[in-house]
């Protein structure tokens, strides 16, 4: 108490200037309200005033002379006053929080009377100056309580304790960082006049008035802040709710014109979303932005709108166009380019629309432009675009098989396709294991449905399943076709491969699809032997017991298959001898005079050990060189020894494609790794490049960045002279430099010049090569 009374001056110095700062701080804090500030104004003034006129009144204090006469009873006048109007301007400053967090700005009736209360004790303030009711000043020109001075301190009590009153009752409508300050405004200098009674000499009231003055400002700035924030951010949720809302409106129109282009061609369905799906994939792999890839998902939509303007009767003619309708068709990209180039806002779209035929060697339309000199977007959506073409059902030919349009991007890569984007559909291609990246519901061939109804020999077959090298087991029931005939149902299978995975009649098909069927195996164990080596059967006497129901068990394990069929009284087994390792197998059930229901298929992790009814056939029983000789019968199935790689090493060998190779791919790869046993796929094995000789360069492990440089010399004579030199058999040699972690390969086969850089970043410095390849 001691140090109080000896600081109290200093104490109120300190927070009169403190008042004295924000007082004209409130005038620059724009994001209060004006009645707020005003309000906060006064309250920091008349505090700052305060404590200015207790100062005085302390060091005047029986001060005799003229000077110390009038300060003391100024000083003392203005102590009580302005404590009022303190109390004034904070019941101001309530009012008007009340009345913005209120719908209607009703005053409040009890912060009304609180505003009597303090005009009351204003007033009696003022008489007690020629009464002496609330102090006098003795001889000494010191300060006497008067005999109503209780009164003086009672009328600012009670009007706090009906501000607080108020402020509670209404205290769901005050933000949390309001109602603590206020409750501090009001509950301080109640507690602080009730110990003034007791503690003469003291200026509690004046301090606790002017200390929550201050805070009550910092709090409303923090307040009003959060506010606008709030209102800031809300402003920015409805602006992106604009935004999205003009966008959802954009994807409308442009789906709803894409739908409209689409619907004038009979076989283009879906088309242009389907392209722009995989140009966005592609963009996404290129490392496009988000705003980047929208742009060109939307390109890419609207990339056949100039469609609009070609008439129906050539749009959907069956069979092939004559070159006067073709040239007509050539003009719907600049038809197209000058219907979108009037969306000013979206110059990319008309990009999209007028450049997607051209071609990267300059034979393309409308503009002939060449290599980059076509826009980014543009080469993206050609490549999509052509994927679709060839995957799409058409008037004159059925869906090409993905592994088919995959060679075809191949084929055209450098020439028709940007290599960089092309090697991109190739990977999407690659990772489309199921096969997803087609026509929605125009796979060819595909039969579906809960019931097969099969009259005559082969009328109708189910879906294939392929063989795999783990079991996979297929349930299905077994009835008559027609059980008024007294025919017994004769059900069957079919073994074949094909490039679609489905079984083919017609010439064209089979040739198309490279169609090949190894034999029919029917439920009761006999067999049709075509293209299989040899068949084998085993009859048990021991079956499921259920009638009408069997179990089908199949695997493949290399060059030899098993099937299983499990009936009600015995079980068949038949054993395939393959004729390669490298064809697919797949079976689909058929029959006789049967009906097929209830067919469902489940794919285990059973491995299976199939015994040999044949020999295993080799191509590689020739003299070796170095390493030994590598027969690999599908995608890097087998790989030679690896050899660590020097610089200025030269790797020959000569190369064969296997008698079922059919595709560009089918051919020798070299694979540059890292393993600390220098075997491909061994310990801590890294995949850093694998360069096909067809020209396709891949990157493997992270831990290395590949470049990669194709092209085609004069002698180069055409794919097809390609494959048919790979078959004849080849010499193959590779160059190797290696500048520190850099390894450079170099080769050229029947025209096709490779050049690929491998920077290793990992730090492995013992890098081996080895040769892989697929079918060869």
């Amino acid at each position: 108490m001691e140090f109080l009374i000896e600081h109290q001056l200093n104490i109120m110095l300190f927070l009169s200037g403190f008042c004295a700062a924000l007082f004209v701080m409130v005038f620059f804090s724009r994001s209060i309200p004006l009645r707020r500030r005003l309000s906060l104004g006064a309250i920091e003034l008349f505090a700052m005033l305060l404590l200015i006129f207790d100062i005085l009144a302390n060091i005047y204090r029986g001060g005799l002379g003229s000077v110390g006469f009038v300060m003391v009873r100024v000083s003392n006048f203005a102590t009580f006053f302005l404590s009022l109007c303190i109390m004034k301007a904070f019941n101001q400053y309530v009012k008007s929080i009340l009345s913005e967090n209120e719908e209607h700005c009703d005053p409040s009736r009890l912060l009304t009377v609180v505003d009597i209360l303090l005009y009351t004790g204003m007033a009696l303030i003022v008489i007690s100056q020629f009464t002496g009711i609330y102090y006098t000043f003795d001889d000494e020109n010191r300060y006497q309580r008067g005999p109503l001075i209780m009164i003086q301190f009672a009328l600012p009590l009670i009007a706090l304790f009906i501000q607080l009153i108020e402020i509670m009752r209404r205290r769901k409508r005050l933000s949390k960082r309001m109602f603590v300050p206020l409750l501090l405004f009001i509950i301080l200098p109640i507690i602080a006049s009730l110990a003034q009674l007791f503690l003469y000499g003291l200026s509690l009231t004046n301090i606790s008035i002017a200390a929550p003055s201050m805070t009550l400002y910092l709090f409303s700035l923090e307040d009003m802040n959060e506010k606008v924030k709030k209102a800031a951010e809300r402003e920015i949720e409805l602006l992106k709710e604009e935004h999205e809302a003009m966008q959802h409106m954009f994807e409308q129109t442009a789906m709803a014109l894409a739908s409209a282009i689409d619907a004038k061609d009979n076989y283009t369905h879906g088309h242009s979303r389907r392209v722009a799906e995989y140009s966005r994939r592609i963009a996404e792999k290129a490392g496009k932005s988000n705003e980047e890839c929208d742009e060109i998902y939307y390109a890419a939509l609207l990339h056949d709108v100039g469609k609009i303007g070609i008439p129906e009767s050539i749009i959907n003619k069956k069979g092939r166009l004559t070159d006067a309708e073709f040239e007509t068709i050539k003009q719907h990209p600049v038809l197209g380019a000058k219907i979108l180039e009037k969306i000013k806002d979206s110059p990319y779209l008309s990009i999209g629309a007028h450049y997607h035929h051209e071609r990267y060697d300059g034979k393309g339309y409308p503009d002939h432009l060449k290599g980059e000199e076509i826009p980014e977007i543009a080469r993206m959506i050609s490549v999509a675009d052509a994927y679709d073409a060839m995957t799409s059902l058409r008037s004159y030919r059925a869906p090409i098989p993905q592994q088919k349009v995959r060679e075809e991007i191949v084929k055209c890569s450098g020439t028709q396709f940007d290599p960089e984007f092309a090697k991109i559909m190739l990977h999407l291609i690659d990772m489309d294991i199921e096969y997803k990246m087609i026509e929605w519901g125009e796979k060819n061939n595909e039969r579906s449905g809960s019931e097969l109804l099969i009259d005559s020999h082969r009328s109708e077959v189910s879906k294939s399943i392929h063989l795999i090298n783990t079991l996979t087991v297929t349930s299905v029931t077994v009835k008559p076709f027609d059980r008024a005939t007294g025919v017994l149902p004769r059900p069957s299978m079919i073994l074949f491969d094909a490039l679609d995975g489905q079984v083919h009649s017609s010439e064209n098909e089979i040739k198309d699809m490279v169609y090949f069927e190894y034999g029919e195996i029917w439920f009761d164990g006999s067999t049709i032997v075509s293209g299989a080596r040899k068949m084998q059967t085993n009859t048990i006497d021991e079956g499921s017991g259920k009638p009408d129901e069997y179990r089908i068990e199949t695997a493949r394990v290399k060059d030899h298959a098993i099937i299983r069929i499990v009936g009600e009284k015995q079980t068949n087994e038949v054993i395939i001898a393959l004729p390669d390792s490298t064809r697919f197998a797949y079976i689909a059930l058929t029959g006789e005079h049967c009906s097929l229901t209830d067919i469902r298929t489940e794919i285990t992790e059973t491995e299976v050990e199939i015994p040999r009814i044949a020999e295993e056939i080799s191509y590689i029983n020739e003299p070796a060189g170095d390493v030994p000789n590598v027969q690999v019968n599908g995608y890097r199935t087998a790989a030679s020894e690896g050899i660590p790689v020097e610089d200025g090493m030269v790797l020959t060998f000569h190369a064969m494609s296997l008698p079922t190779a059919r595709l560009v791919w089918h051919c020798p790869f070299l694979n540059v790794f890292g393993a600390d046993d220098g075997k491909v796929y061994g310990d801590n094995y890294r995949d850093y490049m694998l360069v096909r000789l067809d020209g396709e360069c891949w990157e493997g492990d992270p831990g290395c960045t590949v470049t990669a440089e194709h092209s085609r010399s004069d002698d180069f004579t055409g794919w097809d002279d390609w494959k048919d030199r790979s078959k004849a058999g080849f010499d193959c040699t590779f160059t190797f430099e290696r500048k520190g972690n850099f390894i450079t390969v170099r080769t050229e086969n029947g025209g096709v010049v490779i050049r690929s850089t491998a920077e290793i970043t990992d730090g492995n410095e013992t890098i081996y090569a080895a040769v892989t390849g697929d079918q060869v």
